[in-house]
């Protein structure tokens, strides 16, 4: 019942419910999993699958490419998706643990639901780096990412609370978007690879309920001003994560030729960077920007920031 009513929840943009916090500690606890159940023995990687669904990928875009190159782009890319992840999930971690350290002797249960989301967050990364090894182990060429993730992190934190939690916020519900929209009714998916983003689905369901209680919280009481140039921060770590972004795609390229052996052609290089750029613009920022569920939080907190959100998110898309 529990990814039926978050499937309801999501795809329902009404209203915006009342999260609770005790309800969230209850339903964490009811989808609870290790990582042992998910991967490892005999549970690995299938190679002659793809790895991610084709709306994220947008490999078949390509058309230059074929059959064969287009999985092994796809499954470049489902490495880029782990680490990617792994690089957000490094910066949230600290980001919550500030954000509930000052309140350790007030409502019990929110504290326990943000170190729970913590404790799970901290699963999530080690989850993502034991498919990542998996990946290394068994993949044709070296896989170049974006990096150090600390040092990303540390661009990311340095801005002022809200605007840093709204981009969180944003990464959340754009993760529960990638599993209900893209990989659920996915048949063409590697089945291992496909159960890890269902896992970490089923845990960031309640992540998001709790982002939403973080950013109405740091929003309370905020001038229209002061909002104003919290969204103006959001922008900022939108826009240094579409620069790495787009040296990312520079990496998957080489690991693509790598791979297959294959030097693309000047012209055929050219629309690579560009849709694959475009791709994980979408992937990571933009199916984010037009949550229904983000939306209708941003519209919570001003109206006129929701309207100058949607005007700058096709670009992303």
């Amino acid at each position: 019942m529990l990814g039926a009513n978050t499937i309801n929840e999501i795809n329902n943009p009404a209203r915006l419910p009342e999260y609770d916090y005790r309800d969230t500690i209850e339903a964490a606890e009811r989808v609870n999993w290790r990582i042992e159940d998910i991967i490892g023995g005999d549970k690995r990687l299938d190679f002659t699958k793809r790895f991610m669904p084709e709306s994220l990928a947008r490999v078949e875009q390509l058309t230059f490419l074929n059959d064969e190159e287009k999985r092994v782009l796809n499954q470049i890319k489902g490495n880029t998706y782990l680490n990617i992840f792994v690089i957000v999930e490094e910066f949230i971690v600290p980001f919550v643990l500030d954000h509930v350290r000052p309140s350790l002797n007030d409502d019990d249960y929110r504290v326990r639901a943000f170190l729970q989301f913590v404790g799970e967050e901290v699963k999530h990364i080690q989850l993502f780096k034991i498919f990542a090894e998996e990946f290394r182990a068994n993949f044709v060429s070296e896989c170049k990412i974006i990096g150090p993730a600390a040092d990303i992190g540390k661009a990311i934190l340095g801005h002022e609370p809200l605007s840093v939690a709204l981009a969180i916020l944003m990464i959340e519900w754009m993760t529960l978007g990638h599993y209900i929209d893209s990989v659920k009714d996915d048949g063409d998916m590697d089945p291992l690879f496909k159960s890890m983003l269902k896992n970490h689905w089923l845990e960031e369901s309640q992540h998001a309920k709790l982002d939403t209680r973080m950013v109405e919280s740091l929003g309370e009481g905020m001038t229209e001003a002061a909002i104003e140039r919290a969204l103006d921060g959001f922008l900022d770590i939108g826009g240094f994560l579409d620069t790495g972004l787009r040296q990312q795609t520079l990496f998957d390229l080489e690991a693509f030729e790598l791979a297959t052996g294959r030097t693309l052609k000047d012209d055929e290089r050219e629309v690579f960077i560009s849709t694959q750029h475009q791709a994980n613009r979408w992937t990571y920022i933009g199916s984010g920007m037009v949550n229904p569920k983000f939306l209708m939080c941003l519209e919570q907190l001003s109206p006129t920031q929701k309207d100058r959100i949607e005007a700058i998110a096709p670009t992303f898309c």
